[in-house]
């Protein structure tokens, strides 16, 4: 019989089969190549088990990187790595092509940076000792992507010349396809280190992570002991320092970064639901194989051989599969195309991520093998079935208490995978829900974001408050449906930011190393109405007020108050030190979150127009504006593209985004898991309930003479329904006990994207229970009904 032939008796059951095989197939696919692309394929860096990123962590136990000074120190004292290098990648750089501007990764480090990965550039060179010397670093190294995409792949690119923030840089070298580091910077462009005087001499400013190389016979712990000792030493020299400690993280795992965890857990997710589409497909084929036996019965008394039928089988089974496979094939294919763009922004190799053939094949064979394995135990079962005897029995096929026995075992396997992923899932979207609807301090609605990244060299000459900020602001403020517009250094959820250690004059201070640290952002006074920031005490900034030469200000949020000032201090009027001055508070504001991760941190605001003239190219190149609305925020992105064409042809205009847009991007990770796990967990319900619906349904049908006696002899259809409901009870039971078990056995791996907390999630864990066990009476209910209304004639 034809596969065409069989789909047009059984439709059903062949779309079932075929769908449970696709969806298996698809959706372990998809999971296991980003799996792949982030864990299993190697960095392209040679020697890669000697490479590590120093994460150095301060006594308060925050990740604080190296300033200046001390990086040279570390690299001076240490004796265990053949390479010390450090680099800064927090910023964009504006590429000047042929009259027009774009933004890129800017990537600046120094001089031995390269050195550390052992990867040659394939077109030039890459630094030499002493580029990062004032007068010499004028010189540039592109990734493979700026040289194909903004230089067209040019071979006489080296040597020429490219504008950089508005200063000419000469490209010296074209680094290989496969190379990037950090990983996550996409269209990156390398330069040495370009520092500021103060930047060059201040021990506490710490911007400048490390990443280093082993010497041959080095281990990493003997490394992190040695650096721990010449910490131990430094804080005697420098007590600001004092109790400062390194782990060393290899370069893999440091690559990975905080998306580890989750994606262990969303590997033994898909593991789950390939286990439930497996014995579901295996069930499937079973029960179906068994209905057949009497039909095997008949072609074996009319002659076919029992090579024959199994032949037969064997082409049903695989053509099923093929077909299965085909539909696998498509469903990963489509399903990562639409989820590349989110797997770009939450994973730091998410751009390397491709459907994997060897995973596709495993999963293939996989699926194929439980198809063709269950498919075939029926045929293989009639050589020891006497054909006569069956054909005597008068059945349709039937199930012996084995085989009863393994279908019911099939089924509360199913049960207990498919309520573990619902669990995770209903957690990972509980999390995702509280993020979401989390007091950020603001209300997001009707605010749009625009990133200004202007070109230092192009202000050279000229004032960037006066020239640039100003004019934009008043142009902003005129168009039609704004009611307030400010800048921020560093916008609200998009990061943490700097943050300055603080001496509130009159107190105590704080232990050498004991530091008292607040955020601090450069702000306009359009930026608190823009984001709607509630005056506590005191007043906002205010331009005409606090001019370069009045008494330097600054505004503070209520977490500073709490944390640095006396609660009998009024603290409008207390002042911070800086440098050889103050700086006055003049108001408190609500707190606005830094992160969407974390509560709001104490902060200082100072307006920009106290910044030293000296000081604003490099200090204000980067800003935020933020724009409040009373239509949508969207539409004005034309006329803020031409407001800023017109004051800066060299900016280039980055898409502005809605205060909306900027959590959901921060949240990307989140969203990827809560749709992933709750694919999984639908999925994996519905075999389930298939698995389940397909058992009692068989159990009815080969029951139907025992049934009709007990009916004929005086049994209610009630009791008749209540024993069906009986047998669904202790099965679902059994699979929501181990379920269950499951769960608790499951919790470290499951904290990495939800943590579970009994005494909080007892009410969702209930829920969860209680719709499982309904959705599965209901699986059950018609083959219940069809056994309670069967007429015992």
């Amino acid at each position: 019989m034809s596969m065409l032939q069989r789909f047009k008796d059984s439709p059903a059951f062949t779309l079932v089969v075929v769908g449970t095989l696709g969806l298996t197939v698809g959706l372990s696919t998809t999971v296991f190549s980003v799996l792949d692309a982030v864990f299993v394929r190697p960095l392209p860096f040679r020697d890669i088990s000697q490479i590590f990123a120093m994460q150095t962590i301060a006594p308060q136990g925050y990740t604080q990187p190296a300033s200046y000074p001390e990086y040279n120190d570390w690299r001076r004292d240490s004796s265990g790595f053949a390479v010390l290098a450090a680099y800064n990648s927090f910023r964009a750089v504006n590429a000047e092509i042929e009259g027009s501007a774009i933004s890129l990764h800017a990537v600046a480090t120094s001089d031995n940076f390269f050195d550390v990965f052992g990867v040659r550039p394939i077109l030039g060179r890459t630094f030499q000792s002493g580029e990062e010397e004032p007068g010499r670093n004028f010189v540039t190294v592109l990734s493979n992507e700026v040289w194909r995409n903004v230089m067209g792949g040019r071979a006489d690119a080296i040597g020429s010349k490219i504008k950089l923030d508005g200063l000419p840089y000469t490209i010296i070298g074209v680094m290989p396809p496969a190379f990037r580091f950090p990983i996550s910077q996409t269209d990156a462009i390398y330069f040495p280190l370009n520092m500021t005087q103060s930047q060059r001499q201040a021990r506490g400013s710490h911007w400048l992570p490390t990443v280093a190389k082993l010497l041959p016979g080095i281990s990493p712990q003997d490394a992190q002991r040695e650096f721990n000792r010449i910490f131990e030493h430094l804080g005697q020299v420098y007590p600001a320092t004092k109790n400062r400690r390194v782990k060393l993280i290899d370069v893999a795992t440091f690559t990975i970064g905080g998306s580890n965890g989750a994606l262990r857990l969303l590997g033994l997710a898909v593991l789950a639901l390939i286990a439930v589409g497996c014995v579901n497909l295996a069930g499937l084929l079973i029960v179906r194989g068994v209905s057949r036996e009497h039909e095997f019965a008949v072609r074996s008394a009319l002659g076919a051989s029992r090579r024959r039928t199994v032949m037969q089988l064997l082409g049903e089974n695989l053509a099923q599969a093929v077909a299965g496979g085909v539909l696998g094939v498509l469903l990963a294919s489509g399903l990562l195309d639409a989820t590349r763009a989110l797997l770009v922004a939450a994973l730091n190799r998410g751009g390397e991520v491709e459907l994997n053939r060897n995973v596709l094949a495993a999963s293939l064979v996989l699926s194929i093998l439980t198809s063709l394995v269950a498919g075939l135990w029926p045929a293989l079962r009639l050589s020891s079935v006497s054909a006569v005897e069956s054909l005597r029995s008068g059945q349709r096929g039937g199930m012996d208490r084995r085989q009863g026995r393994l279908r019911a075992l099939f089924v509360t396997v199913q049960v207990a995978l498919a309520l573990v992923l619902l669990v995770t899932s209903g957690l990972v979207f509980r999390a995702l829900s509280n993020l979401r609807g989390a007091d950020f301090g603001f209300e997001p609605s009707h605010i749009l974001t625009a990133e200004i990244n202007l070109s230092p060299g192009g202000y050279e000459t000229s004032d960037v408050v006066a020239n640039f900020y100003t004019p934009m602001l008043d142009r902003v403020r005129a168009m039609h449906g704004v009611q307030s517009a400010g800048l921020i250094q560093i916008l609200p959820i998009k990061n943490w930011g700097w943050n300055s250690d603080i001496q509130i004059i009159g107190q105590p201070p704080a232990p050498p190393d004991k530091a008292r640290l607040a955020e601090f952002r450069l702000v306009t006074p359009g930026y608190f109405p823009a984001f709607g920031i509630r005056l506590v005490k005191g007043r906002l900034l205010d331009d005409k007020l606090d001019t370069p030469t009045s008494q330097a200000v600054m505004v503070v949020n209520q977490k500073f108050v709490e944390r640095f000032i006396p609660p009998d201090l009024d603290p409008i009027g207390q002042a911070i030190r800086d440098g050889n001055g103050k700086v006055v508070i003049i108001g408190v504001v609500s707190n606005v979150r830094q992160n969407v991760f974390g509560p709001a941190l104490a902060e200082m605001d100072f307006p920009i127009s106290q910044v030293p003239q000296a000081q604003r190219k490099n200090s204000l190149s980067s800003m935020a504006l933020a724009i409040r609305t009373d239509n949508d925020p969207l539409s004005l992105i034309p006329d803020l593209r031409g407001t800023f064409e017109n004051l800066d042809r060299s900016l280039p205009f980055r898409t502005p985004e809605t205060m909306e847009q900027v959590i959901a991007n921060s949240l990307t990770l989140q969203r990827l898991e809560n749709w992933l796990f709750g694919s999984f967990a639908v999925l994996a319900l519905v075999l389930a309930m298939i698995g389940l619906y397909g058992l009692i349904s068989h159990e009815v049908e080969t029951s139907r003479r025992e049934l009709g006696i007990r009916i004929a002899v005086g049994a209610t259809r009630a009791r008749i329904f209540a024993s069906i409901y009986s047998r669904v009870a202790v099965l679902v039971g059994i699979g929501i006990a181990a379920g269950l078990v499951g769960v608790w056995a499951a919790r470290t791996a499951i904290a990495a994207v939800a943590p579970i907390q009994p005494e909080h999630d007892i009410q969702l864990l209930a829920g969860l229970v209680l719709a499982f066990i309904l959705v599965a009476l209901a699986a059950a209910f018609l083959p219940a009904w069809r056994a309670s209304t069967l007429d015992p004639i």
